[in-house]
């Protein structure tokens, strides 16, 4: 039985389709690590920190979206709105490694598949996502909440499409590429409701009481001034 879910084990991809994944991520995550030198300072490179801990320990907790399965915070959009897009891929990356090194949650040889779909596909359609809310909303820290809210929505599926391509590429398991990618898509849409309330809670605890350590509302500040 296929259980659907985004932590991708070993084998379930061949090894092509691995590597490609695994090289394309290790550029993007490089390309991160040049745009974070240029954003994080002594005051945001704690945060960051912070943000892949907490992700980590979110990620343990599982919510349940239907009858025999499970969910939990991908974390990539409330990465985002908190520490920008290129610490974000660094922080999921940071978190993905340890779990598939400690705790062999997603394979070794499924490590980039894992990183390019929640650490660079989840977090840049939340980073364009939450731009383009944030011009259509009120300028309000309630709406850089919301924005990033429907973001976590919206990068939960789309991170979900981007494991039914690589099935299709190089899945080796015995179920067809269109059953897959339905029960991704209709369980991570399920799963990307409860990510987005999570997100929305997250943020605006954050953004209320120390709105200076919030990227999505800084952002929005330096491009005012």
């Amino acid at each position: 039985m296929f259980t659907p879910k985004l932590h991708i084990p070993d084998g379930f991809i061949n090894l092509p389709i691995s590597a490609l994944f695994g090289l394309l991520s290790i550029a993007f995550v490089a390309l991160a690590l040049k745009g974070a030198a240029k954003t994080l300072d002594d005051r945001t490179t704690p945060l960051a920190g912070l943000t892949a801990v907490f992700i980590f320990a979110a990620q343990m907790i599982n919510f349940p979206v239907a009858a025999g399965t499970s969910g939990h915070l991908v974390g990539a959009a409330l990465a985002t709105a908190l520490v920008g897009p290129y610490s974000a891929t660094l922080a999921l990356t940071v978190v993905l490694g340890v779990q598939a090194l400690l705790f062999a949650d997603g394979g070794l040889t499924a490590l980039g598949l894992n990183v390019f779909n929640l650490s660079v596909i989840a977090v840049w359609v939340s980073h364009f996502a939450i731009i383009f809310f944030k011009r259509v909303l009120p300028k309000t820290k309630t709406s850089v909440a919301f924005a990033a809210g429907a973001a976590a929505f919206l990068s939960v599926p789309i991170a979900a499409t981007g494991f039914s391509i690589q099935y299709a590429l190089g899945g080796t398991g015995t179920i067809d590429a269109a059953t897959v990618a339905t029960a991704m898509l209709g369980t991570h849409f399920l799963i990307g409701i409860g990510e987005a309330l999570i997100t929305f809670l997250t943020v605006s605890s954050v953004i209320g009481t120390r709105s200076d350590l919030v990227f999505g509302w800084q952002e929005k500040l330096e491009i005012k001034s």
